[in-house]
């Protein structure tokens, strides 16, 4: 398994740093240059950063994300977590950067948000308002903490795949860390989440064919056909408009026909609850605290690696209809544990969810068992990271202080 997190940065005065200037993006992509990592480029801009299979990327709006190479145990996907927090501590001390531990910026509106100079945010940008009403605060806004798993083979994804969307709403809500919008404690757990309720329905959100058959390749090959296509690579981002894969596979477009490499870009479009690509990818959770970003792989691996933990999780919802599961998504935002479904309180679900993880973790690798203790007490309380960071910015009186309320700790 792997991972992937964003992480939110601020200046002293809680403005988000632009990508030129000293602190700013281009100078952190720089201090991790220095140390090893090497840089791609794009119209000269450094965009992103690789050592080995690790890879650094930046979000839209500056988020600085981690893709950590694939392990098969949970220490050392953790080990590898840590020390790229120690260095995002010494680069932020010498840029004058904070790390925040949310799902959401808190601080100032999208439009104080820069953008980041890659081509295919510039597609993007012009075409999320077309089809969504937040897509632009997902792309500036947004940070999330993603597990990724491997599969065997058809129905071993199939099995996988089915058991991670039905717990999806569950693992948002125990991740839920985004209450803080402009300043403001809100009602939301996750205004992450809400925000990806409204941001293009095509390519995101749950999707019905897992739940009720097995031929999970065919199936999700024949929906991300149909899904309507960003952009072609062709020397540089070529935006298409109103055309699905499947029709550029039939009649081409201004002259080009669709490839392997298309198809590719094409799959790193869609944004469902659960991605499929060469692994599967679970993206429901907020980013937080570094214990629990480092616990959302050890659960999810237990409830899909292992199968006693695998039927147990899904038997916790399989009697639910799409329906239901789409309105408990929708209810989860605001909700958070307080959420039903079939008039089963979350927070019990989520209590068995933890305890069934814990016991499958047991059986995978009985050491990192105790990786799942954060997500574990925010169950047996009920009180969240969205909970605890809304009572710290409550208390907070300078803009000092709310930066140590969601500070990421190292």
């Amino acid at each position: 398994m792997g991972t992937e997190h964003e992480l939110i940065a601020v200046r002293a005065d809680g403005s988000a740093p632009p990508y030129e200037g000293p602190g700013g993006i281009r100078a952190l992509l720089d201090w991790f240059a220095g140390r090893g990592w090497e840089p791609v480029l794009e119209d000269g801009h450094p965009i992103a950063l690789t050592r080995g299979d690790s890879q650094i990327t930046i979000e839209p709006g500056g988020q600085f994300e981690l893709a950590a190479p694939p392990f098969r145990s949970d220490l050392e996907l953790v080990t590898q977590l840590r020390e790229h927090s120690q260095d995002l501590a010494r680069a932020g001390q010498e840029l004058g950067l904070s790390w925040l531990s949310s799902g959401l910026r808190p601080f100032g509106r999208r439009d104080d948000i820069g953008w980041m100079p890659k081509q295919r945010y510039n597609v993007m940008r012009a075409y999320m308002p077309t089809v969504g009403t937040r897509g632009l605060d997902m792309m500036l806004r947004t940070a999330t903490v993603q597990t990724n798993l491997d599969f065997a083979d058809e129905p071993d994804a199939a099995a996988k795949m089915r058991v991670l969307q039905s717990v999806s709403s569950i693992l948002t809500a125990l991740w839920a860390n985004s209450s803080i919008v402009e300043g403001q404690v809100t009602e939301f757990q996750s205004a992450r989440a809400w925000i990806w309720r409204d941001t293009d329905s095509a390519r995101s959100g749950l999707l019905p064919f897992v739940f009720t058959r097995d031929s999970l390749f065919a199936d999700y090959t024949e929906w991300a056909l149909d899904v309507p296509m960003y952009f072609v690579h062709r020397g540089g981002y070529l935006p298409v408009t109103g055309l699905t894969f499947r029709q550029f596979m039939q009649a081409g477009w201004n002259g080009h026909r669709a490839t392997r490499s298309d198809w590719a870009l094409h799959l790193s479009t869609l944004f469902p609850e659960v991605r499929l690509k060469k692994y599967l990818e679970v993206r429901g959770a907020d980013c937080g605290s570094m214990a629990m970003n480092a616990a959302l792989a050890p659960l999810t691996r237990a409830i899909s690696y292992d199968a006693t933990a695998r039927d147990a999780a899904w038997a916790l919802t399989a009697k639910a209809t799409f329906a239901e599961r789409v309105q408990l998504a929708d209810e989860v935002p605001r909700s958070g544990l307080s959420a039903t479904l079939r008039g089963t309180p979350l927070l019990s679900l989520a209590r068995e969810l933890v305890a069934i993880a814990q016991d499958g973790l047991a059986r995978l690798e009985p050491a990192a068992v105790s990786l799942l203790d954060p997500v574990a007490e925010i169950a047996a309380t009920g009180h969240t990271q969205a909970d605890r960071a809304g009572a710290a910015w409550r208390k907070a009186v300078t803009t000092t202080d709310k930066i140590a309320a969601l500070t990421q700790p190292f």
